[in-house]
């Protein structure tokens, strides 16, 4: 055993070796990984150079409110077009590009009108009729009736056909759904269009679906507004029950790991058994209603999510998913029921220094405010960068032509040289975008600015990472605690990760943008192949998203663990990784036995917060509770203020739990060190509390012997 013991270190790195001056974090430490620190200012100064160019070219008011094709806005006070509060696009249907997203205009001619249409007309029917005065309202301002019909639409002055409107969000869509006999499905009812060519319906209706399928979504993006506008003073009440509650968790488990770690394994399964309990009753209640039975295959995707809940298939599938999550959580607990004792003894030793560093807890608050800064600079440059796009017309011709292609100014247009030198020619809205080298550019810039998003919230996060790893490897590394303890550890961690390893902590957070920016690439393309049939590469992109998914977890994992040896010995990260790696393989039995079995303890906890408070909710939001005299407010989807307050109640959950996860982290990385370097004599003392040196070292000798009975 001893020779294949060695052997195994041999693989895996040198344990350490006792040394009388290591006393925990060395304070005499240099700078570390200067180039990636180098290379995050420039990038830094950089992503400032795009913002300020993106804020010089865009405006924002084009995401708020409507602007035609010259890019003049709708129904403002002040501009020519103020008694004009809505926008309408002559062909509805290419607002159903994705590109609509990126660039925040559909490419198609668009004017100011006073009110949308509210009948079915063509062009050709209406220009010779008594329709042509109200038909004019939705042609180019200036319109004169000079052109034949083939001009009239091949130079943009009007549009092909108008169908019955409705405005919202000051846009005008189409009402297809609400006029019978006009536009229907299938329907072999044809109409000329403006050039006089016999089209079936069925091709607009398939056109306007798409265009409908971008209005129902704007429905809902608008509905779940006026949710959140209604709501909003009750989520931030949600919010701040899911901290006092998580506060007041993490303060009790300071006092009370034990009984607290069981409280919360016993109340995880009765919160659970109650779901089960609830979702039995519901379905046994729409026994025998008309229209329960009704399968969720045949209802389909519909956007109102309460029909749902008048089905009994959904109440079942609710009931089966709780039941299945009970009996993993019952089992997971019986066969790991001697491990749990060890983790309970981890998590105490964790409550102890989270104790003497009381402050930590209040450190994920700089994280989030940091993290906020990197979000609004991100969205505020995107949305910049999408409304920099300017509506670009260029001069056609059916003739030939030597200034066909060319960009022009429809206003000036008919008195330029260029209509003088072909007089057939006519200048024609093109697309959106500019022919600058900064409008070629847009795509790159958008795609830098989600790269550094990524780049410096990696770096915020691994800067908190590093911090709290240097605050709680003090409080270990103390042979006399809390004598020995440092005075201000947290503020002294945070310095010192500033100070010395910035480098560092960009190289890491570098190499994790790197492979979510990918990600994000992947998941691009996925969309965009979806409408091909070639099952090689969708097999291929399926494999590639997988990969890069486990890629980007390990690397998570092992940049957690490096950053725990940079705060403890101020190595670069390239060593400080590959000394965390083999630190953990030759104790990765006491890995599996602490690590992921405290990370599971620590997940039941924040699910009985979120499912607290989530109960709590929808009670709330569903009328069935009141508090005091108020009631909730109507609502067009009371699961949206559900979903925002269990969403946000995870997410400070897991701010308070992630303090307790980075200390239980640093602690067994300082454990097993501790291991490797002292043998517990008088002249080489562990630097563990006596308690948890009693407990995990009987379980690592247990699992040591388990081991090598099965080998």
């Amino acid at each position: 055993m001893a020779g294949e013991r060695q052997h195994y270190y041999g693989k895996h790195g040198t344990p350490q070796k006792y040394d009388p001056a290591f006393k925990g974090p060395i304070y005499n430490r240099g700078c570390t990984d200067t180039i990636c620190c180098v290379f995050l200012l420039l990038a830094i100064v950089g992503y400032v150079a795009v913002g300020i160019i993106a804020w010089t070219h865009g405006d924002p008011r084009k995401v708020i409110y409507p602007t035609d094709s010259r890019g003049e806005f709708c129904g403002q006070k002040g501009t020519k077009n103020a008694n004009k509060p809505y926008l309408f696009y002559f062909n509805i249907v290419k607002c159903a590009s994705p590109l609509v997203l990126l660039e925040f205009q559909c490419p198609t001619p668009q004017i100011c009108v006073e009110k949308c249409p509210n009948r079915y007309l063509t062009y050709l029917n209406a220009h010779k009729s008594q329709d042509f005065e109200y038909y004019k309202e939705f042609c180019v301002p200036g319109f004169k009736n000079n052109k034949g019909v083939a001009e009239v639409l091949r130079d943009g002055d009007c549009p092909a056909v108008l169908t019955p409107s409705k405005p919202l969000a000051q846009r005008c869509f189409p009402a297809i759904h609400t006029h019978k006999g006009v536009l229907m499905v299938g329907n072999e009812t044809t109409y000329e269009d403006g050039l006089g060519a016999r089209k079936n319906v069925t091709e607009l209706v398939e056109g306007a679906k798409k265009a409908n399928g971008v209005l129902e979504a704007r429905q809902l993006a608008m509905r779940i507004f006026e949710d959140y506008t209604v709501s909003w003073y009750w989520i931030v009440i949600g919010l701040v029950i899911a901290m006092v509650i998580s506060l007041l968790f993490i303060v009790l488990l300071r006092f009370l790991a034990g009984i607290m770690v069981w409280v919360m394994i016993v109340m995880v399964i009765l919160v659970l058994g109650y779901g089960i309990f609830h979702c039995y009753m519901e379905y046994a209640r729409l026994r025998g209603e008309a229209g329960s039975d009704i399968s969720l295959v045949d209802l389909g995707f519909q956007t109102d999510l309460r029909v749902y809940l008048h089905l009994r298939q959904t109440w079942m599938a609710f009931m089966i998913i709780l039941s299945i999550l009970e009996v993993i959580i019952i089992l997971l607990l019986i066969f790991l029921r001697k491990r749990i004792l060890i983790a309970i003894a981890l998590i105490k030793e964790a409550s102890r220094a989270v104790g003497y560093v009381m402050c930590s807890l209040l450190y994920p608050l700089v994280t989030f405010f940091l993290l906020c800064l990197c979000i609004a600079y991100w969205a505020s440059t995107a949305i910049f960068l999408s409304t920099s796009n300017e509506a670009v017309y260029k001069i056609f011709s059916d003739t030939a032509c030597s200034v066909a292609g060319k960009t022009c100014n429809p206003e000036t247009f008919p008195s330029s040289n260029e209509s003088r030198l072909c007089p057939g020619a006519y200048c024609q809205f093109a697309f959106y975008g500019g022919e600058s080298n900064y409008h070629r550019a847009l795509l790159g810039l958008q795609i830098f600015n989600v790269f550094m998003f990524f780049w410096l919230a990696n770096f915020v996060l691994a800067l908190g990472q590093v911090t709290l790893a240097g605050a709680f490897a003090s409080y270990y590394w103390a042979l006399n605690k809390p004598d020995d303890l440092p005075a201000f550890p947290l503020f002294s961690a945070f310095g010192r990760a500033l100070r010395y390893h910035t480098g560092s902590l960009a190289f890491g957070a570098l190499i994790l943008a790197i492979v979510q920016i990918i990600r994000v690439m992947l998941e691009y393309l996925d969309q965009r192949l979806k409408a091909a049939e070639n099952k090689f590469a969708k097999f291929l992109m399926t494999c590639l998203k997988c990969c890069f998914w486990c890629l980007e977890k390990f690397i998570k994992f092992l940049n957690r663990n490096a950053y725990i040896m940079i705060a403890i010995y101020g190595t670069n990260f390239c060593t400080s990784a590959r000394n965390a790696f083999f630190l953990l393989m030759r104790n990765i039995i006491r890995v599996a036995v602490l690590d992921k079995v405290t990370d599971f303890l620590f997940l039941l906890g924040k699910l009985l917060i979120v499912g607290s408070v989530g109960i709590l909710a929808f009670f709330f939001f569903t009328h069935r509770i009141r508090i005091v005299q108020d009631t909730a407010p109507p609502l067009n989807y009371y699961w949206v203020p559900i979903l925002t307050v269990i969403i946000g109640s995870y997410l400070i959950a897991h701010g308070f739990f992630s303090v307790y996860g980075m200390c239980v982290d640093t602690l067994f990385l300082c454990f097993c060190e501790d291991l490797e370097r002292n043998d517990g004599s008088q002249e080489r003392p562990y630097f563990m509390s006596p308690e948890l040196r009693d407990i995990l070292l009987k379980g690592s000798a247990e699992e040591g012997k388990r081991a090598d009975v099965e080998e």
